[in-house]
């Protein structure tokens, strides 16, 4: 039962964010999106999780995101409020910091998780691309 559960939701996550993909714009600035459906990964301490994950420009600086990530016995759910600014110079380039909450959840545990979050944002120009 809770298998069907996990892929029901997994199943309407993914229904929901890739209709929003369509929602991609031009601004005047150079190519640039407002919401973004992707891959996440994470890595570090032994564990590699890998799952959808689903990020939305509500302005040009602030961003929400959203992941499910999965490993062999652990899921993970988190959303995060992210930070953004462009790097001058550097057309497409971004800088962003963050942090978010989730939940870690194991078949008898689980924690919750309250995570810092900083990194790089590269979109293509011209192409639907994004790292």
């Amino acid at each position: 039962m809770k298998k069907q559960l996990f892929s029901g939701l997994l199943a309407l996550f993914l229904l929901v964010a890739v209709s929003q993909v369509s929602a991609q714009y031009r601004s005047a600035g150079g190519s640039s999106y407002r919401n973004a459906l992707g891959l996440g990964i994470e890595f570090g301490d032994g564990v590699t999780l890998v799952g959808p994950s689903y990020k939305h420009f509500f302005t040009a600086n602030n961003v929400g995101k959203f992941e499910v990530l999965f490993s062999d016995h652990y899921t993970i759910l988190q959303a995060f409020y992210e930070y953004h600014r462009q790097i001058e110079n550097a057309a497409g380039l971004r800088w962003f910091a963050g942090v978010g909450i989730g939940a870690g959840i194991t078949s008898n545990n689980s924690a919750f998780l309250l995570r810092p979050e900083a990194g790089l944002d590269y979109k293509i120009p011209d192409v639907p691309l994004n790292f």
